[in-house]
């Protein structure tokens, strides 16, 4: 009976493995190259959906898409959004070089206050008055922490897959607080926008219109 059954898990392997094999063939990969810290701790999003900071996406997080167009946003605090709209053909690997340009920012205060943030899992995206400021890695342990102005403040720790984490700080001048959870695994889809970006970033923005060619010189 168990020769059966060995027997026919072997032809079932056989069955499944042109098809697994196939599959890998038509997806498209991306790729992320960042030469500074500033590229390689920024947040990726793939059509609006965020898919975790550049440098810890390859391995077993490496993006695979299927073939066609998509829309690649990159964001980090302080710095414009990198955006570049890609087509991918049927098991094409694709390189994509990220480089951030320092964006328009208001002059931070003499007095600040410090958040430490501790949350599980640490690749997790932090969010800081619905703007994106990094991910959990960046501000837990010995040194490290997120300087914000003080007062009142939401905090957003979101992550595809888990359920969105939101709460509120209101830390006094130099003050030190501390967001410390551990996020729920979602039974459904994340509805967040943050992490699930804007219907503008999922459908790719057409390419640039050309006008009719200038009148040939008489």
């Amino acid at each position: 009976m168990r020769m059966w059954a060995l027997i026919l898990m072997i032809i079932l392997l056989a069955a499944l493995t042109p098809a697994l094999y196939a599959g890998n063939q038509v997806m498209g990969e991306i790729e992320f190259e960042g030469k500074s810290k500033v590229e390689r701790t920024s947040g990726v999003w793939v059509d609006g959906q965020y898919v975790g900071y550049l440098k810890e996406l390859k391995g077993s997080k490496k993006v695979l898409l299927l073939p066609g167009e998509h829309v690649i946003t990159v964001r980090q605090d302080g710095y414009r959004d990198f955006v570049e709209r890609v087509e991918l053909q049927p098991g094409e690997k694709r390189l994509v070089r990220v480089a951030m340009e320092k964006g328009p920012t208001g002059a931070m205060p003499a007095v600040t206050s410090e958040v430490k943030i501790a949350v599980n899992p640490p690749r997790a995206a932090v969010f800081v008055d619905g703007l994106f400021v990094g991910h959990v890695a960046e501000f837990q342990g010995l040194g490290r922490g997120l300087l914000v102005a003080p007062g009142q403040h939401t905090i957003k720790i979101a992550l595809p897959g888990y359920q969105t984490f939101e709460t509120q700080i209101s830390p006094a001048a130099r003050q030190k607080v501390e967001v410390k959870t551990e996020l729920l695994r979602s039974q459904g889809i994340t509805e967040d926008p943050l992490i699930n970006g804007n219907a503008g970033e999922k459908t790719p923005p057409p390419p640039p219109e050309q006008g009719p060619p200038p009148p040939s010189p008489q």
